[in-house]
């Protein structure tokens, strides 16, 4: 693989001069194209293998059951980090359901704030199925969307 140290643009290895700008194309390291991207959301090389797949079945509880699968999975493997975090993802979740429930209560006068609350627990479900496929794969990534809130670090 060649690329254009001017354009930055990649090219095949047949070709000889970039096509954008006419410059020298310059090879790609054969190392650097074989490395992975990194995904500073995912934290599942922090957990044990062992640990994951016995806790998987109370990790998925926090996005089933919502504050009971939270209390239900403290109960039964307070001692698995793969757990916990989950049921941190779970809290977060949880917690912006209420704040938007709230929300949608306090402004239910107005007609468009039900509406768009309403719209954004359709994303959260989607975000909490997304969740849970997650730990069936026996990942541990950081819940979507809701990463970037400030307030629920």
């Amino acid at each position: 693989m060649k690329f254009c140290p001017n354009c930055h643009l990649t090219y095949d290895d047949s070709a000889n001069v970039c096509g954008q700008c006419g410059g020298p194309l310059s090879v790609i390291p054969q190392q650097v194209q074989q490395q992975a991207a990194y995904d500073p959301t995912d934290h599942t090389a922090e957990f044990s293998p062992q640990d994951i797949s016995d806790n998987k079945v109370f990790a998925m509880l926090p996005y089933l059951m919502s504050f009971i699968g939270v209390i239900i999975a403290l109960l039964a493997a307070p001692s698995s980090p793969f757990t916990m975090f989950h049921i941190r993802q779970g809290l977060k979740i949880s917690v912006t359901q209420i704040l938007l429930g709230i929300c949608a209560a306090v402004l239910a006068i107005t007609f468009i704030v039900p509406i768009a609350a309403g719209i954004c627990m359709i994303i959260l479900l989607v975000v909490q199925i997304i969740c849970f496929f997650r730990v069936c794969k026996g990942q541990a990534k950081e819940v979507p969307i809701i990463k970037n809130f400030g307030f629920l670090k």
